[in-house]
């Protein structure tokens, strides 16, 4: 195979057989978006203008960041495996929950301004709602998991819905689970290790699991799929989540676990791909000064979101 390799600042991209698969640019400059993923360095990154504009790490730390968003006054919510935090711009840390001995957090969103919902990893495993100001643990609901002694693969993501109900994506029972406040089961889709989950404004869910990405209605109708093998260009190792962006794109993340191997410039981070799934931005950016690292979360900055909107049940 001809190849040829140009690398910018960190930005790989084939000029052979593989650009001509993987369509489009390989540029940070393509959104603004925050980039978060589990790595030793725990790093996240805001860019902007395609460039790194805000960025944090904790090497000491303990755990890997599983989930990470913007919130409307500037501050980053994350979950990272051992803890759940807040910090300010100025990398203040404003919040903090630690996980209990033997249980994990790998996700969390806002819930107002005051409250943050949570998922413990654990026996039992929980959705907890906590008061930030007070303190106060205003929910629990107890979730069914396959194991609960082996607490590491149960959940990694969740999100809340326009109707205030809660999407779960049970990693270790292969299905994402729509709760209302109540812990009521209202929904459910099977999947095959599932890790993302993310409603869409038409009411659809956009489902990651280790098979691929696809569009799920609540009849149980799959109006849209992407796999891994539609796109032979690119180089998969673990799918994650996905995001649905206003032109009608989708935006995967694909993680390298640097626990078991090691990245290459051929490597993928981020890939958009079109409602025919043409690829249109292939993200490999590995090397100084613009090395992002794993890829685990995006939160797409092009349209502000006002995450604290949502709510779940009565709570706002």
């Amino acid at each position: 195979m001809k190849s040829a390799l140009i690398v910018v600042y960190g930005i790989a991209l084939s000029l052979s057989s593989y650009a001509q698969s993987t369509p489009g640019n390989n540029d940070l400059s393509r959104h603004d978006f925050l980039y978060a993923g589990e790595s030793h360095e725990r790093r996240i990154f805001i860019i902007r203008g395609g460039k790194i504009v805000w960025s944090y790490s904790d090497p000491a730390g303990k755990g890997e960041i599983s989930d990470a968003v913007l919130l409307s006054n500037g501050n980053i919510l994350f979950a990272h495996q051992f803890a759940v935090e807040e910090i300010t711009p100025e990398k203040k840390v404003v919040w903090r929950y630690d996980a209990p001995a033997g249980s994990e957090i790998h996700t969390a969103v806002p819930i107002g301004n005051d409250r943050v919902l949570f998922i413990q990893n654990g026996a039992p495993a929980l959705i907890r709602i906590v008061n930030k100001r007070t303190g106060i643990f205003e929910k629990e609901i107890p979730l069914k998991t396959k194991l609960p002694v082996n607490v590491h693969p149960q959940f990694r993501h969740a999100r809340l819905t326009s109707a205030g109900t809660l999407l779960v994506a049970h990693m270790d029972l292969d299905k994402v689970v729509e709760y209302n406040s109540s812990g009521e089961e209202v929904w459910s889709f099977p999947g095959t290790h599932v890790w993302g989950v993310t409603p869409l404004a038409n009411g659809n869910v956009l489902i990651t699991d280790s098979v691929g990405v696809r569009e799920v209605t609540h009849r149980g109708d799959v109006t849209w799929s992407f796999t891994p093998q539609e796109a032979p260009g690119c180089k998969f190792d673990n799918l994650q989540q996905a995001w649905r962006l206003p032109n009608g794109n989708t935006v995967i993340d694909n993680w390298v676990n640097e626990w078991s191997s090691s990245p290459t410039q051929r490597s993928l981070q981020l890939l958009e791909v079109t409602p025919d799934k043409k690829v249109v931005w292939a993200l490999h950016s590995w090397q100084p000064p613009l090395d992002l690292g794993p890829a685990t979360t995006f939160q797409s900055l092009d349209t502000p979101a006002e995450l604290e909107k949502l709510h779940f049940g009565e709570l706002y």
